[in-house]
């Protein structure tokens, strides 16, 4: 399993799966970093709560496509070597979509570890009021890796099984609005589509004053069953994806 893992990180070297994902998170960066640049002091003392609200908005509409691409680039050149076979012969079928999963949650793990980074410097830079909360960068770090896993694992699911990998992609952009446009929606719509859940496990509320123009951030009760769900489809899709996976001729 570890030399299967080795080798699939070998493989995806000379795909510069790295520099893609960086360069998305990248484009998302940019867009904070203006936003950063235009807070007041009111805005300076909401900082961290504000900066984890602002990111996790990006994440429902970036992170689906950055995780379509990952998955796409990992799983494509066995589609175009057509060497899905003669790898099957070496490696079980279940190892080869495990690893490939492996492979791809190293990526979006170290693209939340990114963001995390990106936050401190800028908090610390900027001059946010108090000390950084490790406590909610904590539950930034579980629930958004939670939910890029569980779209990783979507989206590797139908790379693995359809050729033409605009299938899979077209699953990643149409996600992208879905997980968007249910912010708007309640939760409970929000949790019968796994891109909605960025906004199900999101911890922080944002509170716009129409009259006066202020926005105040403040801290939400966390959806620890919409968490325990999102696992439970994880499971579900795991299981199914690997099964069909394993037992699909190629």
């Amino acid at each position: 399993m570890i030399k299967a893992l080795a080798i699939e990180f070998y493989k995806t070297h000379r795909r510069k799966i790295f520099l893609v994902v960086m360069a998305m998170i990248a484009a998302q960066l940019m867009w904070a970093l203006w936003s950063f640049s235009r807070m007041d002091v009111r805005d300076l003392e909401q900082g961290w709560i504000s900066s984890l609200f602002q990111f996790t908005l990006l994440n429902s509409l970036m992170m689906p496509v950055i995780c379509a691409v990952v998955a796409s680039r990992i799983c494509d050149v066995e589609h175009k070597g057509q060497t899905l076979k003669l790898l099957n012969t070496i490696i079980p079928s279940g190892h080869i979509f495990d690893v490939k999963f492996l492979c791809g949650a190293f990526y979006m793990i170290l693209a939340v570890l990114f963001q995390i980074l990106t936050i401190l410097i800028t908090g610390y830079l900027k001059g946010f009021n108090g000390e950084a909360p490790f406590e909610l960068f904590g539950y930034y770090l579980l629930f958004t890796t939670a939910v890029n896993l569980s779209v990783l694992l979507l989206q590797q699911v139908l790379s693995l099984l359809f050729t033409n990998q605009m299938v899979a992609l077209t699953v990643g952009l149409t996600g992208s609005f879905f997980g968007l446009f249910s912010l708007f929606f309640p939760q409970s719509f929000q949790k019968f589509v796994i891109w909605g859940y960025y906004g199900v496990l999101m911890f922080i509320g944002m509170d716009w004053d129409r009259a006066t123009r202020i926005t105040n951030y403040y801290l939400t009760p966390i959806d620890w069953a919409g968490f325990v769900m999102l696992m439970v489809q994880f499971l579900v899709l795991y299981i199914i994806g690997r099964v069909i996976f394993s037992h699909r001729e190629w």
